[in-house]
């Protein structure tokens, strides 16, 4: 095959779904900061105040969440640990180094972004579960209020997790050339795919 022929990593239904989930995230995140702590509140401005960022904010989080869903639901099979991938992690030190020609060969996904994408789904489920406790005035009047509290808590730290753990996708993303063309226009070169994932380019030269 052509190292500069373009295969077809995303469609335009699984590129569409990533961005509105990402929209929603950086939405749903600046409006968390500013309930956060008093530091940031100035970011209420960018939602109409302070009032109108409460409001927004449950909302745009559960539009996050069905948007990712539809997200999860696409790609878990893509996303099922292999033995490959364990194999993958006890070379870390190859990871870290970019010997990629030492590393087994990866599947669409290795096993980093695997990780990641269980990461993400406990901590938007958590999200969502958490944030319906204490979401005011619909539902938490129906709750005790210690449960609230600790909702509060680990409403908290999954967010700051789901945080970290985005930066680190997109700082990724950045450095490994060709991640976000794939994202932006659905296609990659034979090259980049048989440098960053052969396994996945067998499969789609089988396919045809």
């Amino acid at each position: 095959m052509n190292p500069t022929t373009q295969i077809q990593r995303y469609t335009e239904g699984e590129r569409s779904i990533h961005w509105a989930v990402a929209i929603a995230f950086f939405l749903a995140a600046l409006s968390g900061l500013a309930l956060f702590h008093p530091a940031l509140f100035w970011l209420s401005n960018l939602f109409g105040g302070g009032p109108w960022t409460r409001i927004l904010h449950p909302f745009i989080g559960v539009a996050m969440f069905v948007a990712f869903a539809l997200m999860m639901a696409r790609f878990w099979s893509h996303n099922r640990i292999e033995d490959r991938d364990r194999q993958w992690l006890k070379q870390w030190r190859d990871v870290v180094a970019n010997r990629e020609d030492k590393l087994p060969e990866v599947g669409r996904y290795n096993a980093g972004q695997k990780m990641l994408f269980w990461v993400l789904v406990v901590c938007m489920i958590t999200l969502l579960i958490t944030g319906v406790l204490f979401w005011r005035p619909w539902f938490a009047a129906f709750f005790p209020i210690a449960l609230v509290r600790l909702a509060t808590l680990l409403h908290a730290a999954a967010a700051t997790v789901l945080i970290i753990v985005i930066m680190g996708h997109m700082y990724l993303a950045f450095w490994t050339k060709g991640s976000i063309k794939a994202m932006m226009r659905g296609t990659v070169s034979a090259r980049w795919a048989g440098k960053h994932h052969r396994g996945w380019l067998r499969e789609k030269i089988k396919q045809g």
